[in-house]
């Protein structure tokens, strides 16, 4: 069971964090930028390198800190086929050194298309007598507003080891917009969540968390504190830390009393921490500030 895996990498490692790997190309380091520019032009390869170098220099800075990473593709996307090409490679790469890894799709597809993704992230697809495995990860993050069509296909893989995020509660400023909305006394991220656990079954794991997980912000402390406590069962991806103002004393309600039940992500306040310390060790700066994420929700969070 997936979950069950991640929840055994953050007892492992006592860091109950992810990465985000959100690369904008503004902000990598500038000798990373000229030398990719110098062997492919002011082009789309050349940023999609720029991507795939930071992305993998920024796994290894982490490897063995951080047990989770989260792979945005619309950063990579952005760039064409150039770009997706470079995220099949930080995808690769996060697998073969052992992260627990999510695709942040956001997305949201009517059953055949959702089908053919689901067969892409977790399935294979066989073309002749070969099957590839374009996109390796171990969950995928999409959102339940086409109900059980877009779902359905991705949660058929749960009992192979994969697990599935929804959008339930984001961290945008925006969210309250739609998600806040009152329907029959309850909130449009309480109907998701109430969709995920009718979703579930049997999907749960031996520490009682479903393999269709939620996304639950940080930044809206109270909301997540209510949330744990109607929702036991399931599994909380919690953004929203660093760069969009949430904290340790924020994030420690998204947890149960033992230290299970969520994963944090951060992605600028690590990636470019080096931004505002003004060292050129861009990689230890990272690594510095993922420490430092780790020790303060640890202050307020016991993995046990």
């Amino acid at each position: 069971m997936a979950i069950d895996a991640l929840q055994e990498m953050i007892r492992k490692t006592k860091n109950p964090s992810m990465v985000g790997l959100d690369p904008i190309l503004e902000l990598i380091p500038e000798e990373i930028t000229k030398k990719t520019r110098a062997e492919h032009g002011d082009t789309l390869k050349a940023a999609a390198e720029a991507y795939r170098i930071f992305c993998c220099e920024m796994l290894d800075a982490l490897h063995g800190t951080v047990p989770a990473a989260k792979v945005q593709t619309g950063c990579f996307q952005a760039l064409g086929f150039e770009g997706v090409a470079a995220m099949e490679q930080v995808l690769a790469y996060a697998k073969e050194l052992g992260y627990y890894v999510l695709m942040d799709t956001m997305r949201g597809d009517v059953d055949c298309t959702a089908e053919a993704l689901a067969q892409a992230y977790f399935g294979g697809v066989t073309v002749g007598e070969k099957t590839w495995l374009p996109y390796p990860c171990d969950a995928v993050m999409t959102n339940g507003y086409l109900g059980s069509d877009g779902i359905m296909p991705f949660t058929r893989f749960c009992k192979e080891g994969k697990n599935v995020f929804l959008l339930a509660k984001t961290s945008n400023k925006s969210s309250r917009e739609v998600q806040d909305i009152l329907v029959g006394g309850r909130n449009i991220y309480q109907i998701i969540m109430d969709l995920a656990m009718r979703w579930s079954l049997d999907m749960y794991g031996q520490k009682g968390y479903s393999e269709i997980a939620v996304a639950v912000s940080g930044n809206h402390p109270k909301v997540l504190q209510e949330m744990r406590r109607q929702y036991d069962r399931l599994f909380f991806l919690v953004p929203g830390y660093g760069a969009q103002g949430a904290n340790g004393r924020d994030v420690q309600y998204g947890f149960d009393r033992y230290g299970y039940g969520a994963v944090v992500c951060a992605g600028r306040s690590i990636l470019y921490a080096f931004r505002k310390t003004g060292d050129t060790d861009y990689k230890k700066c990272a690594l510095d500030a993922a420490e430092r994420m780790r020790d303060d929700i640890c202050s307020y969070v016991t993995v046990l």
